[in-house]
């Protein structure tokens, strides 16, 4: 049995990958690891905060290993502390990476030459479904998630801070992949049928934020273009 890390970034397809991984038997789940801004203390892209992240990794039962990176990485910044993350998780004996990507072929490649030089390999578990088999799969099994993140290229504020149910999948408007797959939108997943308990949380303000463009590839921080720089974020509060 192959000892296995999950991209975990507290949203759906993670959660669902993770899902799958638990059920292989080829691997033991042994890491999770999330990319985290370290000046604000949040994950990144989401703007979740780290206390609710360590609340996920805890009733998972899994360690959380943070990608701690800073206000605004450059791609040479991102891949330089990877690398080094790679390095240290395969030292403890991982050999395979778990990720919830769906059909972003560039992105995929982008992972596995990463994972290459780290002697790593990945799996995609979600690889070439649909998006809404995607989230009907995810609503079978149990899970429950909210917005927290929309870019307003597609979606305005009204979508942020909503429950990820049939009613937003009815509300999307055309072009917006279903899973958000593109960067329209970024979830936080607060009950999940492996976790031990859900997550208790409340609602905060809805805010605006603007981004300068990464410098690199924009799909590898979760953009699907450099210039989509405006988001809106949902702050959830800890309840406990």
């Amino acid at each position: 049995m192959i000892d296995a890390l999950m991209s975990w970034s507290g949203g759906k397809d993670s959660a669902l990958a993770l899902y799958h991984a638990q059920r292989d038997p080829r691997y033991r789940l042994t890491h999770l690891l999330t990319s985290v801004n370290a000046h604000y203390e949040r994950v990144s892209m989401h703007g979740v905060r780290l206390a609710l992240l360590e609340a996920q990794a805890v009733r998972i039962g899994l360690p959380l290993t943070q990608l701690r990176l800073p206000e605004t990485p450059s791609m040479a910044d991102y891949d330089q502390a990877l690398l080094a993350t790679f390095a240290g998780l395969r030292a403890q004996g991982v050999g395979v990476a778990f990720y919830g990507d769906i059909f972003l072929e560039d992105l995929r490649a982008y992972r596995e030459e990463q994972l290459a030089r780290a002697g790593l390999r990945g799996e995609f578990p979600l690889w070439q479904m649909s998006s809404v088999a995607v989230l009907r799969e995810f609503w079978a099994l149990g899970f429950r998630a909210i917005v927290v993140c929309v870019n307003d290229r597609h979606l305005d504020a009204s979508f942020c801070g909503r429950l990820l149910d049939e009613s937003f999948l009815r509300d999307l408007p055309p072009g917006v992949d279903p899973c958000g797959e593109n960067g329209e939108y970024h979830s936080f997943v607060f009950d999940a049928p492996y976790f031990s308990a859900p997550i208790a949380f409340t609602k905060g303000a809805v805010v605006r934020r603007t981004y300068a463009p990464p410098t690199g590839s924009a799909a590898t921080l979760g953009l699907d273009d450099p210039f989509a720089a405006g988001f809106w974020y949902c702050d959830l509060l800890p309840a406990e």
